[in-house]
């Protein structure tokens, strides 16, 4: 297995759910599998790579959880970012969207 940074496996699971809804008019759910890793490298491509339990205490060591209602996006600059706080209006709207 690969070895790669818990920021980098956030980092493409944050980048994976923008590819496909984050600007669309409605929010859609993105699944993350629990036997999957996914990987945003260096020169910003992502990967999903098969895991196993081969250096599971490794993986986890240094890990650190996302918390609760954080936002991934891609800036201008093709730089993915995240964001925690407030991003839907009162009435569950996205704060961000087109309109």
């Amino acid at each position: 297995m690969r070895h790669f940074s818990t920021k980098t496996f956030l980092m493409a699971a944050g980048f994976a759910a923008l590819t496909t809804s984050a600007f669309a008019q409605g929010a859609t759910p993105w699944e993350l599998k629990a036997d999957m890793g996914y990987a945003y490298d260096k020169e910003g491509k992502t990967f999903s790579y098969k895991m196993g339990t081969n250096n599971a205490g490794t993986l986890l060591k240094g890990a650190k959880k996302v918390p609760k209602g954080t936002l991934f996006f891609i800036g201008q600059n093709g730089q993915l970012y995240m964001r925690t706080g407030p991003y839907l209006e009162g009435d569950g709207k996205f704060m961000f969207g087109s309109n």
